[in-house]
């Protein structure tokens, strides 16, 4: 009993307990934490080949090391995300400088743009590639589309139809936008987009969301043309131009019968 409590007051017990509990700890860690689907899809070999596309087709603008330059910001931090984002809906590589990138046809293969993103995640954290957050499966669209009108409507109208900003920028549509997509531009905020973080908007208010836009636009015109969904302007320009055109028609159409 003496000589156990003797090596309980040994100098290097506490050194051996603590190296214990490491040991124990880190192999339950290795043992039950999540992995990374990202880890095991990416590689050196696509960080490497996202590099020589980065270097070939966006270097002009953001620079050797992507740190940014006077034509275009850093994407240090950016995240995979972004460039799934911009490169995806082919807003990026801008062909000149303008005010804001347009949706445009994508110029590169999925796995081209996998391997951009791979490299630019490599230089900082940011956000990952989505991977099911954004189906719809599992969401609720009243939900979403109160939480679209407080956060969205006021730039995207309330059927994401789109809307003008200031300097000459606009808010794009949502319809026929891929959720994936919609799901990015949350996380990374383009343009004049803020971020919508997981602390704004949770992985399921996100999914809420894209489920309302998806059923807005399943969702057929009861009253006929919808004039965009713009509201009031386009439907009062609708009575100005057609309704007063026609009392003049019929104005005139009277007065050369009276005559």
């Amino acid at each position: 009993m003496s000589t156990l409590a003797a090596r309980r007051r040994h100098p290097a017990s506490l050194f051996v307990v603590l190296l214990l509990a490491l040991v124990v700890t880190g192999g339950l860690y290795a043992a039950f934490a999540p992995k990374s689907a990202k880890a095991e899809t990416t590689s050196a070999s696509d960080v490497n080949a996202g590099k020589q596309l980065f270097l070939s087709n966006c270097s002009t603008c953001h620079g050797t090391n992507a740190t940014g330059t006077s034509a275009g910001p850093s994407l240090v931090g950016v995240g995979a995300a972004a460039v799934d984002f911009q490169v995806g809906t082919g807003r990026m590589p801008l062909a000149a400088p303008n005010t804001q990138a347009q949706r445009n046809t994508k110029q590169f293969s999925d796995k081209e743009i996998a391997q951009m993103a791979a490299y630019v995640a490599s230089l900082g954290t940011g956000p990952n590639v989505p991977e099911k957050q954004y189906t719809t499966t599992g969401g609720n669209s009243a939900k979403g589309g109160e939480l679209f009108r407080v956060n969205c409507a006021m730039c995207h109208n309330f059927a994401g139809s789109g809307g003008a900003l200031t300097r000459g920028k606009y808010a794009p549509q949502l319809t026929s936008v891929s959720g994936k997509h919609i799901y990015e531009a949350m996380q990374t905020g383009p343009q004049s987009m803020p971020v919508f973080n997981d602390t704004n908007l949770s992985p399921q208010d996100k999914k809420d969301i894209i489920t309302y836009l998806k059923d807005i636009e399943k969702q057929p015109a009861q009253g006929g043309h919808t004039l965009g969904n713009l509201g009031p302007v386009s439907e009062g320009l609708f009575v100005w131009t057609f309704g007063i055109g026609l009392c003049i028609a019929v104005a005139v159409w009277l007065g050369r019968k009276a005559a």
